[in-house]
């Protein structure tokens, strides 16, 4: 049950799932090169960051941690993020402060957009011409990897757009 006068704008619950899903595809190609995948990555780098073995908790660790944190966006549309379900103690029920979400989600956009444009020069860098940067794959596993990084581009501007819905419709008139 929607808890305001209106519901989410179709474009913005759009926004909003995609925002949820945009990690998905860089966190599942991190999680296999946690597993021993061959993804790319220079032998000697993946050797020093013991990927597979301990080193390979970090890539699932903030692959989980970056869909946990995407998955919130739904809140921007759904009606748990304007009163928190009843099953939760001590809070459950309550109505959520519009700016308990507008403010996050704004300071999340903003961080992740940057994060985009920064990600997008170094992936296009590699791209055109390679690199000697380790951390970075070679030609095509380059390309594979620019074209699942491509979602988690933009999800700042998907999430930015889904807050801008959220703020219009729960802010008073």
């Amino acid at each position: 049950m929607q808890t305001t006068q209106s519901q989410a704008p179709r474009w913005a619950v759009r926004a909003a799932h995609a925002a949820a899903v945009a990690p998905l595809p860089a966190g599942l190609w991190r999680i296999a090169m946690a597993a021993g995948v061959p993804v790319g990555f220079d032998r000697a780098w993946l050797d020093r960051a013991d990927i597979p073995g301990r080193g390979s908790v970090w890539p699932v660790v903030l692959s989980l941690a970056a869909e946990g944190c995407a998955l919130l966006a739904l809140g921007l549309v759904r009606p748990w993020g304007e009163r928190v379900p009843r099953r939760f103690p001590f809070i459950g029920g309550r109505r959520v402060p519009p700016y308990a979400a507008v403010v996050p989600a704004a300071a999340a956009s903003v961080l992740l957009t940057a994060f985009g444009v920064a990600f997008g020069l170094k992936i296009a860098a590699v791209l055109a011409g390679g690199t000697d940067d380790p951390s970075f794959p070679d030609g095509a596993a380059a390309a594979v990897m620019a074209l699942l990084y491509v979602p988690m581009i933009l999800w700042g501007p998907l999430l930015a757009a889904a807050t801008v819905a959220y703020h219009r419709r729960r802010s008073p008139a």
